[in-house]
């Protein structure tokens, strides 16, 4: 049974990246073949968002009665799915309508999704990652305070945003 040497989750034996954490798996045949070869990471393109300033929008989610706050978890995942590469996953406008309709389950859902798809961003950049927030980010929005994951996702966009010079809000 092979582990992710990144985040320890189990591995599938023809898997070439962890699906918890988006790393390339080392395959004992490619590292002993060829220890100069450097780690190959996830292709990524150019981004078209920018950094977002994250007081002004929690000011603006306050000041709107919540209302911004649901178009910044709109572009909070559009912006995590094109930053991860995730082509499969939710738009920002089926999350938002399902977190509605499940009167906020599928948020917690969704932010705990966000933690791996945060590490992926991050590591197919090879931008430090410290670890996988999945479980900060739903214990947040369990507890009521689903805003501070949502500032603690978006400055994590934002260093991606930066690593391809994108400019300050």
């Amino acid at each position: 049974m092979a582990f992710c040497k990144n985040c320890g989750a189990q591995l599938d034996q023809e898997a070439k990246f962890c699906t918890a954490c988006g790393q390339p798996v080392e395959t004992p045949t490619s590292n002993q073949t060829n220890p100069q070869q450097p780690q190959q990471t996830i292709p990524v393109g150019p981004i078209s968002f920018g950094q977002r300033n994250i007081a002004l929008a929690i000011i603006l989610s306050i000041v709107t009665c919540g209302i911004y706050g649901l178009y910044w978890l709109y572009k909070l995942v559009d912006e995590l799915n094109e930053a991860s590469n995730n082509t499969a996953g939710q738009s920002g406008g089926m999350v938002l309508l399902l977190s509605i309709v499940t009167c906020g389950i599928y948020e917690l859902i969704w932010l705990y999704k966000a933690g791996g798809l945060v590490t992926t961003a991050k590591s197919s950049r090879n931008l430090p990652v410290e670890s996988d927030s999945s479980i900060i980010y739903l214990l947040l929005g369990l507890f009521g305070f689903g805003i501070v994951s949502y500032a603690l996702i978006q400055n994590e966009l934002n260093k991606v945003a930066e690593y391809h010079g994108a400019p300050k809000a």
